[in-house]
């Protein structure tokens, strides 16, 4: 995909979707003609999440830029719009404002795409950009990645420059394939192998985590997906306990600046999971325990957040793979988890699970 082309299908696409808040066109074929042809990433059009990312110039030097946008342009990348994030005086759970109004799920219309990264999973999926910057702060790249079908990385917190103080969100990216992150990962410095993993991988498999209401055809479409995986040959089962504390008082607690009184469920989890990790390379779960609700929002009594926030908790590289869709046309997610530090081992076996999970919408 070229600039010219992304921008196409910006003009023709996204007045349906929403997924921009701005497009930087004419900055961007100015920028493409100049990119080294060398750069490993020269002329790949590519979305900056929410106003805080927009590069100031061409050349991505200015104070807002973010440091995985920076990068990205210096590794020949072109920026082509600014994407949609939750809007002044909405529930941050539910969606993203646009240009256009409410961004709206590619498959869906009538749906969110998730938040808080909503444009840029959208951008993604619908072909307007070959990749998009996102952030993650309790689901806020995994979640509308499930909800649009495209693959989303948590990166482990700490690895990549945040400006969030809290220490819960993190960098991320979305990309239509787990494979085209691999490039991503390389640019902004957070690994450089890309030795496939031995597999099977060894594999732990929760439907809740413990604590989670999960939508009966969500799990079972996630279920499924994990059985695929097994017979492949790309898992294989260990049965370790992965259940967890509902990590939802600890986790509001610290996004207050209160982190001491979720001090003994984090430390609680952290311990849960270190005993996960001891004996396998990978947790799986459903990527959210619902299928994406109306613009409305999910209700308060609804968390979409419930199986991923609590890895923004204990830091943990968390990922969103499409693991098939429900029987009303709606993208499923399959999440998987590594231990902290093992991004590029996350991503190869995400990589190695998307080879056996290419589904096709019912």
């Amino acid at each position: 995909m070229d600039v010219a082309r992304a921008l196409e299908t910006i003009g023709r696409l996204d007045p349906g979707l929403s997924a921009f808040v701005e497009v930087w066109g004419d900055r961007a074929l100015e920028l493409e003609r100049t990119v080294d042809p060398a750069l490993p990433l020269a002329g790949v059009p590519f979305a900056v999440k929410g106003r805080s990312g927009i590069p100031r110039s061409p050349s991505g030097t200015g104070g807002a830029a973010t440091y995985a946008a920076r990068r990205l342009i210096a590794a020949g990348a072109v920026p082509i719009g600014s994407t949609s994030v939750p809007g002044p005086g909405t529930y941050w759970q539910t969606w993203g404002l646009g240009a256009h109004g409410p961004t709206r799920n590619p498959w869906r219309a009538d749906r969110t795409p998730g938040g808080s990264s909503a444009g840029s999973a959208v951008a993604v999926a619908a072909g307007m950009a070959a990749l998009a910057t996102g952030s993650d702060g309790a689901g806020s790249v995994r979640i509308p990645a499930a909800w649009c079908g495209v693959f989303g990385l948590k990166t482990t917190n700490g690895l990549l420059p945040s400006p969030d103080r809290t220490g819960l969100a993190s960098a991320g990216v979305l990309t239509r394939t787990a494979a085209d992150a691999r490039a991503y990962l390389r640019c902004v410095g957070a690994g450089e192998a890309e030795s496939a993993p031995d597999l099977p991988v060894r594999a732990v498999w929760s439907a809740d985590l413990g604590f989670a209401d999960v939508d009966h055809e969500v799990l079972a479409v996630a279920r499924a997906a994990v059985e695929r995986l097994v017979s492949a040959g790309v898992v294989r089962l260990r049965a370790l306990d992965a259940s967890l504390l509902d990590p939802a008082e600890a986790w509001t607690a610290v996004r207050a600046g209160r982190a001491a009184e979720g001090a003994a469920v984090r430390e609680e989890n952290d311990r849960r999971l270190d005993a996960v990790f001891a004996g396998a390379d990978v947790l799986i779960t459903p990527a959210t325990p619902n299928r994406p609700h109306g613009h409305d929002g999910p209700g308060r009594d609804v968390y979409s957040t419930a199986l991923t926030w609590v890895f923004n908790l204990s830091g943990h590289p968390a990922a969103s793979v499409p693991a098939g869709f429900t029987s009303d046309g709606c993208p499923v997610g399959l999440q998987l988890v590594a231990p902290r530090g093992a991004d590029v081992s996350l991503l190869e076996m995400s990589v190695a699970a998307e080879r056996h999970l290419i589904t096709v919408r019912p």
